[in-house]
Order: C-alpha cells, then sequence, then structure tokens
C-alpha cells in the first residue's frame, strides 16, 4: 500500500468511526467525523458519502478544503453534501475546533428534542457539563447551505454542542479528546433521561458542587482522554480491525 498522507491522524478518525459503531451511535453511512490537517484548520480529513462507520479505513478519509468548490451530486469520493455544509463550515469558523464528530446518538439526540436541552447535574458525569455545552435552538432542516453555516456558529467555548431537534457535535483540539467529550455526554444524557423516566423527584447537585465537580474534571492531573482513546483503538487492534488500512 502507498503511503498515505497524514497517516497517523487518519488513523485516529478511523479508528474513531470504528468505535463510535460500537458504541450504537451511528446511523449506518450518514453522520461525519472530520479532523483539520493544516495550521488554519481549512484542509480536513473526512468520511465520504455512502461507507458504513463499521467499515470505515485510513485509506478511505478523503482531504477537502473548507473554501474550496462544495460536491456536487453524484461525484465520486465526495462527501454527503450535508457533511461539506456543516464541516466545512466549522473548520473555517472555528480553527480551534480540530476534531468534529458529529453524531445522532440516542440519549444525545432526546436531549435536544427537549425544550432548552438542560442536563442538570445529578451526578458526577452530568456535573462534568454543568454551563460547558452550546445548544443551538434554531433548527432549519437537513443542514445543508446557510443551515450548516448558522449550526457552526453557536458552539460558543464549548466543546460539545446539542443542535436542536437533530443531534450532537463535539469539536476539540484532537480526535481523542472529541471522543471523550462525546462519549461522557452521551452517557450523561442517558443516566439522566433513565433517572427523569421514574417520575421520581430528582436529587440536584447545587451549583457550587456541579462547578466544583466540572473544574475537577478540568482540572485533573492527567490527559485521560488520550488514556481513554488509546485504550480504546488497543481493542480495535487485538481484535485485529482493518482501520489502519
Amino acid at each position: 500500500m502507498p503511503e498515505l498522507d497524514y497517516y497517523k491522524e487518519r488513523c485516529a478518525l478511523a479508528a474513531a468511526f470504528r468505535l463510535a459503531f460500537r458504541e450504537g451511535w451511528h446511523e449506518a453511512v450518514a453522520n461525519h467525523f472530520s479532523l483539520a490537517v493544516s495550521d488554519d484548520g481549512k484542509t480536513f480529513l473526512i468520511n465520504p458519502a455512502g461507507l458504513h462507520f463499521s467499515r470505515i479505513k485510513a485509506s478511505d478519509l478523503i482531504l477537502w478544503h473548507a473554501d474550496g468548490p462544495a460536491p456536487t451530486v453524484g461525484q465520486e469520493n465526495a462527501p454527503d453534501p450535508t457533511a461539506w455544509a456543516i464541516h466545512g463550515a466549522f473548520h473555517r469558523h472555528e480553527p480551534r475546533a480540530r476534531a468534529c464528530l458529529h453524531v445522532h446518538a440516542d440519549n444525545a439526540t432526546a436531549l435536544s428534542c427537549i425544550v432548552g436541552a438542560e442536563l442538570p447535574p445529578i451526578d458526577q458525569n452530568t456535573a462534568r457539563f454543568f454551563r460547558r455545552y452550546g445548544y443551538d435552538d434554531g433548527y432549519g432542516g437537513m443542514g445543508l447551505g446557510s443551515e450548516g453555516e448558522r449550526i457552526s456558529k453557536t458552539l460558543g467555548p464549548h466543546r460539545i454542542l446539542v443542535m436542536g431537534n437533530h443531534g450532537v457535535m463535539a469539536a476539540a483540539e484532537s480526535v481523542a479528546r472529541a471522543f471523550d467529550e462525546l462519549y461522557y455526554f452521551e452517557r450523561a444524557c442517558g443516566t439522566y433521561l433513565k433517572a427523569a423516566a421514574t417520575g421520581l423527584p430528582l436529587k440536584v447537585l447545587s451549583d457550587d458542587i456541579a462547578e466544583k465537580t466540572a473544574l475537577d474534571w478540568e482540572d485533573y492531573p492527567m490527559e485521560t482522554w488520550d488514556q481513554h482513546f488509546e485504550a480504546m483503538c488497543a481493542i480495535l487492534d487485538q481484535e485485529g480491525s482493518d482501520y489502519r488500512d
């Protein structure tokens, strides 16, 4: 196999697709992940249209440019039009968001369908995101055209964006960090929805304790996201996954 440009970055992004499949966050060939590889963030790797999350390999990922032409219908080796519209806009407007992982994971999507998409701090994981995720309340369709531009401007200073009536985007400085944020946000949403479904009163943490817990997460003396992602990739490698091909 010829040497691939950005091979390390390709492997990380391909692993994220495989892991999203394992976690059940995928919608088969829908949804999209991207990773900036240029200093300005505008040149990025992304999945081509039509490939199932469970089969994406490093060599499948394509290079695209945020200021380049939009893909045309039926164009080979091009991203899905909604992928281009949303991820192209993020890589134009949010250079700090190197890795952008967008899914319609069950729990986060359910939260996005609740007025206000509030996630009360009822445990350690929900408290991690206390006042620490963006919320887009202006859903205007499938993400084509100007919808992608609008969405990309709603992240704020955060790494998680709840896309109202749509799903969730993790946007972070690396694939490992974005995967970790997405993993814990989906778990946090699941905990809240299950607790709320009991119909019993919720034991919500005080703002002071929730903020302290969120800061504990941020100030933890280890880059746990890298350890988390490396451990998950090790499982794929042990199983003989071909995501690195």
